[in-house]
């Protein structure tokens, strides 16, 4: 029921969900039904209400679309990277949101030949996401995957590159993922499961023969764990590598021999988790074997692969996360992470010549490993960007330390680079634990405590939040607002034990970080209370959840994209995409020391009777990450309690899943009607 300018009316219908002899009362249990025609009025209603109370800045957020795509350069190129005897290059036209993926032999002089049109293919489809590009050896075939729904259900194609012909089948309910054998006929793909989407198969398909024939090459049992089949970057040996978040088990084949039996490199073992590389005859161990927390590197002779065989390369260390490694001919290329900023380190293979490490100076930044698919080369090809910096794609030439930077992020406009100042803060959490903070804001900025600040944090599964450039962010900064990040525990920004004193039963470090960060911006006066803004996303959009209840009044606003609120529900129920893999980030709330945790702090557990500051909510219905009424419960539950008159906003692309609208334009529209509900706060209208 919804009256005029007034917000929907949630039915309540109580269901008993019981667990541990306890039992918890939802009462908006029933929205979990996407079939159901009463949940689609309801989501439409708030999609009304949020239209009807926002509707005069639609006209400011279309001016905020256009100066935002107006930074983008249209007409716009990958720079190309050379592989098997052809430049691959991804190139935008103007006025077009999708890219058009393409190749060159020998020379970037010679004739393009498109492999993928996507603004094609995406004709007549709300959504469209095209990946898992993979090119056989003899350059002839090439396989990719589509999601017209945005549910990571993807369908498998085959292409003859030299004819054009897609063959007339297709390969269903895949993850898109996908390695040619060297036979340049057989190609190995994993798929998932129906139901949960976990990716638990990999199976044989061969050129010519029907999709029934298709073999069933290994299933993965345990439900914990995820599984993806890949070739090592000498192309030698095919490898199935299966996952859960703390446990590893590869098998591994000759690429020339795809109908023989996969090996298993060495068996999975709690808490062992490894990644391995092919050079020579060994191979490389990115492991964290033998409690080397921050992971060292080891290796192995190709025929015995176990670990009483494996030797230390690199040694573990307490205050260096090692992060992954590039193997070329001559040189090995460690990334690594110190004080929470990233390290490339080179290593050549030849003990007589020195390592050294690429400088950089800058006090805050993120320095990447690029696309370096040529084994046999000199040329080192890394990213560099930050807060204020354009990402460059830069060549770096290891025997001669030159190098060259191919690109740089073109921002058009008026952008200069100079006119803002970058800034690594550290706020102390209550437990004492330093917390760096990256910030940005126009130079001409006085710091008095008046200016408003939005603070972005993610904070789960080690994933780091590096700093990075954005040009979008831009509208945000030349109106005065400062940007901050605050790496938070349950990320990796300071090595493995910063995740993992922010996990399972250590997971409220994170919350209380993100609250230490707000406090420290408020203190230094960066920013207050009635113009704090807070920002997160998916697994951060629980950290939202988490801080509106207990921390409510250190917020204007806060916004939640794709928020994972309802934690222990969702982790009670197997059956929901991707829950029994999470069961070593969250707990398993079968047994009660878990559910008894994530109780104390699930967001959708913990509303209550209080004022709640003014939030934009925003999911899709196709969400198969976090399904969309985990959102929809928590803002039927907040209107229930809230006592303040903020804003309350629920806004559904029912087009979408996790990741939002497809294009690069159309995405821009999220970014705007955020910008604007943070704009409309502060009384910026232009």
């Amino acid at each position: 029921m919804q009256k005029d300018n007034q917000p929907p009316v949630t039915l309540k219908k109580p269901v008993d969900l019981e667990a541990h002899n306890q039992i918890r009362v939802d009462n908006y249990y029933w929205l979990n039904n996407r079939e159901n025609p009463q949940v689609i009025e309801y989501l439409e209603q708030e999609n009304k209400y949020y239209k009807d109370k926002t509707a005069d800045t639609f006209e400011f957020q279309e001016s905020l679309f256009d100066e935002m795509k107006a930074r983008i350069k249209e007409q716009d190129s990958s720079v190309p990277y050379f592989y098997n005897g052809y430049y691959y290059i991804t190139r935008f036209e103007i006025g077009q949101d999708y890219p058009i993926y393409s190749r060159k032999k020998a020379t970037l002089q010679a004739q393009e030949e498109i492999l993928f049109d996507c603004n094609v293919l995406a004709t007549g489809h709300p959504y469209f996401h095209l990946k898992g590009i993979n090119v056989s050896q003899d350059n002839q075939w090439v396989a990719y995957a589509i999601d017209t729904v945005s549910r990571r259900e993807y369908q498998l194609y085959i292409k003859n590159i030299f004819s054009g012909e897609v063959l007339d089948y297709t390969i269903s309910n895949t993850t898109g993922n996908s390695t040619w054998a060297a036979d340049n006929k057989t190609l190995f793909y994993s798929r998932q499961d129906s139901e949960t989407l976990r990716a638990d198969k990999i199976f044989k398909h061969v050129i010519g023969q029907h999709i029934e024939q298709d073999t069933l090459v290994y299933y993965e049992q345990d439900d914990t764990f995820d599984t993806f089949i890949g070739i090592e970057k000498s192309h030698r040996f095919l490898v199935i590598s299966s996952q859960s978040t703390l446990s590893t088990e590869c098998r591994i084949l000759e690429a020339d021999n795809p109908c023989g039996e996969f090996r298993i490199f060495q068996e999975r073992q709690s808490d062992l988790e490894y990644n391995i590389y092919h050079y020579g005859e060994y191979f490389y161990i990115l492991t964290n074997f033998n409690g080397a927390d921050n992971f060292q590197l080891m290796k192995t002779p190709l025929h015995q692969t176990s670990l009483e065989n494996w030797i230390q390369v690199i040694a573990p260390r307490e205050d260096v996360l090692l992060e992954g490694i590039e193997i070329f001919k001559d040189y090995l290329v460690v990334s690594e992470r110190f004080n929470g900023l990233s390290q490339i380190k080179i290593q050549p293979w030849d003990s007589n010549i020195p390592s050294y490490y690429l400088p950089f100076n800058s006090q805050t930044y993120d320095a990447y490993i690029g696309v370096n698919i040529d084994f046999n080369t000199n040329i080192l090809r890394y990213g560099y960007q930050s807060l204020a910096t354009p990402a460059s794609i830069i060549d770096f030439d290891m025997s001669t330390k030159s190098q060259v930077v191919l690109k740089e992020q073109e921002v058009l406009g008026s952008f200069d680079k100079d006119n803002y100042i970058e800034q690594r803060l550290w706020a102390t959490a209550k437990d004492g634990a330093k917390v760096p903070i990256s910030l940005v804001y126009r130079k001409e900025l006085v710091l008095d405590g008046n200016n408003p600040c939005l603070l972005y944090a993610y904070g789960s599964y080690g994933y780091s939040m590096d700093p990075y450039f954005s040009t979008t962010r831009l509208s945000l900064l030349d109106r005065g607002f400062i940007y901050a990040i605050a790496h938070v525990r349950g990320g990796e920004e300071m090595g493995r034990y910063w995740y993992e004193d922010g996990k399972l039963l250590k997971k409220k470090n994170t919350f209380d970080d993100f609250i230490a960060c707000s406090e420290f911006l408020i203190d230094k006066g960066y920013s207050k209370p009635s113009k704090l803004y807070a920002q997160g996303g998916s697994a951060g959009g629980m950290l939202m959840g988490v801080i509106a209840n207990q921390a409510p009044g250190l917020y204007n606003g806060i916004i939640a994209q794709v928020p994972f609120v309802d934690v222990v529900t969702t982790m009670l129920d197997d059956t929901i995409p991707l829950t029994t893999g999470e069961y070593d980030e969250w707990g398993n709330p079968n047994e009660k020391q878990y559910y008894d945790y994530m109780l104390s702090y699930s967001p959708y557990d913990n509303v209550k009777m209080q004022d709640y500051p003014n939030m934009y909510i925003s999911t899709g219905f196709h969400d198969s990450q976090v399904q969309y009424w985990e959102p929809a419960k928590w803002v039927a539950k907040l209107r229930e309690f809230n006592t303040s008159d903020n804003q309350l906003f629920l806004d559904t692309n029912m087009q979408a899943g996790h990741g939002g609208a497809s294009g690069r334009f159309e995405s821009l529209k999220q970014v705007a009607k955020e910008f604007a509900f943070m704009f409309a706060l502060e009384g910026i209208s232009k």
